[in-house]
């Protein structure tokens, strides 16, 4: 099969979707919450925790089923293709601007339309991610899919930091949340129908047949290279959840903390965060080359490193500070976490074959249905602990038709700016740690793609990398 910059650019697509929707609802959706519906930070907590208890059960399950699907369009692209329709619905009914006077109603509205949103991303990701082991066999090619993936998955999130809150300013709030969920919801539905649509699997395998049984549905976790590699997602995307949820909170009130008090118009925090993505995309070709020169592991740890370097920083940044220190600061935090934010995606299909040789079944749905719900669990606990903290520290959330919050306790500001500046110190060592235990680089997949069509290697090749 060739693997035409076409191909990689239609595979790729469907990430617009993912990460698209994940910076909106990352840093949108809890100021949303707070500020225009008028739940409490422990409210909007909860919902989130709730969420991702059901996440628990379809995740996982919905990996099972892609496994055992057997359909003219594949094992996976035929959930792209028939459930992106509904990705549009499920975004309109998330960010409507629930304003009944019953803060119970509020609560049971927000989080029935939260739990229809997670089921339909369920739904797409999961077979997506099975796609992406499934797109080409070869340990360079994996990296080269992924990397274009990657790419598109950092513009959807540019444009899902900037655009809405610009669309949602050029009607009344309400009304600007709806049209805004309208546009992106579009926007997504079609680049997954995209994929799903023109990207054929190059790895394909019959439907598995088992009965149904919660033993074959968590079986992926008996495999130690894939409870390596969701340690280092896991890690990964709590630091990027808390990061992202709490930024634009720290710069509406702590970095133009005068300015928002005097409701003066400003693009700082949209240029800061556009600054950290965009460099996230310059970073990914020097990061293609170090997985090229010396491995990804050492790749996860250069940007981890230099990730939590640059968060430090965040502690002596005094409020109403030039906001160039802010960019600075921004671009290079954003070359960090690219790297740490790539390797994982490249290592996923190296593990599915881990997994095929050690259970004789390719079990890649079930390790995307994993992979998909460590990254809801990492967005909800994260989102969940800093509303939480910040609760507690005085963090004031907007009542229906009251006033726009202008600022915020010091307390609470000081909570934030903590929580932010060592948040990928905790989070990204853990990830270090775990990458220095993870066992396949290039030489040793390349040896488990031979012992999986030579069973005499099997024993050998497994005692290595486990």
């Amino acid at each position: 099969m060739q693997h035409t910059l076409g191909r990689k650019l239609a595979f790729a697509s469907a990430d617009i979707f993912g990460g698209g929707s994940f910076n909106i609802i990352n840093f949108l959706y809890p100021g949303f919450l707070a500020l225009t519906v008028g739940l409490s930070p422990y409210w909007i907590g909860l919902v989130m925790l709730i969420a991702r208890i059901w996440d628990a059960i379809t995740d996982p399950l919905m990996g099972y089923i892609s496994d055992r699907t057997q359909s003219r369009y594949g094992k996976r692209r035929v959930y792209l293709i028939f459930t992106s329709p509904l990705i549009l619905v499920s975004m309109y009914l998330l960010f409507f601007p629930y304003n009944m006077s019953d803060v119970n109603l509020r609560i049971i509205a927000t989080l029935a339309s939260y739990l229809l949103f997670t089921t339909v991303q369920t739904a797409v990701m999961i077979p997506y991610y099975s796609l992406s082991s499934e797109v080409s066999s070869d340990y360079q090619q994996r990296a080269s899919y992924n990397s274009y993936r990657l790419g598109f998955s950092i513009f959807a999130s540019i444009l899902c930091v900037a655009v809405p809150g610009i669309i949602v300013g050029l009607f009344d709030e309400k009304v600007g949340y709806q049209v805004m969920s309208l546009s992106f919801g579009l926007l997504f539905f079609l680049s997954v129908l995209f994929t799903g649509l023109f990207v054929k699997e190059e790895i394909q395998t019959k439907p598995l047949e088992s009965k149904f049984n919660v033993k074959a549905l968590v079986k992926p976790l008996g495999l130690k290279p894939f409870r390596q590699y969701l340690g280092m997602f896991l890690v990964l995307q709590m630091a990027m959840a808390i990061m992202s949820g709490l930024f634009f909170f720290f710069v509406d009130f702590y970095i133009i903390k005068d300015q928002t008090a005097n409701q003066e118009s400003t693009i700082v925090g949209l240029v800061a965060a556009a600054l950290m993505f965009s460099m996230q995309i310059v970073a990914l070709p020097v990061y293609i080359k170090m997985i090229e020169k010396k491995g990804k592991t050492y790749a996860y740890r250069f940007g981890s490193l230099l990730w939590i370097v640059t968060a430090l920083f965040i502690l002596v940044m005094p409020p109403n500070v030039n906001p160039i220190s802010l960019y600075i600061l921004a671009a290079l935090m954003g070359f960090g976490i690219s790297g740490p934010g790539l390797v994982p995606h490249t290592m996923y299909g190296d593990v599915v074959d881990a997994g095929q040789l050690y259970f004789n079944d390719r079990l890649d749905g079930q390790m995307s249905g994993f992979t998909n719900f460590i990254n809801k669990v990492a967005q909800a606990v994260g989102l969940a602990l800093f509303m939480g903290l910040i609760g507690l520290a005085g963090f004031n959330e907007r009542q229906p038709g009251a006033d726009p919050i202008l600022s915020q306790p010091d307390r609470a500001m000081m909570a934030i700016q903590w929580i932010m500046a060592l948040a990928p110190l905790v989070f990204m060592s853990i990830g270090i740690y775990i990458s220095f235990r993870y066992r396949i680089d290039a030489k040793k997949q390349a040896e488990i793609k031979q012992a999986i069509t030579d069973p005499t290697l099997k024993a050998e090749v497994l005692d290595s990398i486990l």
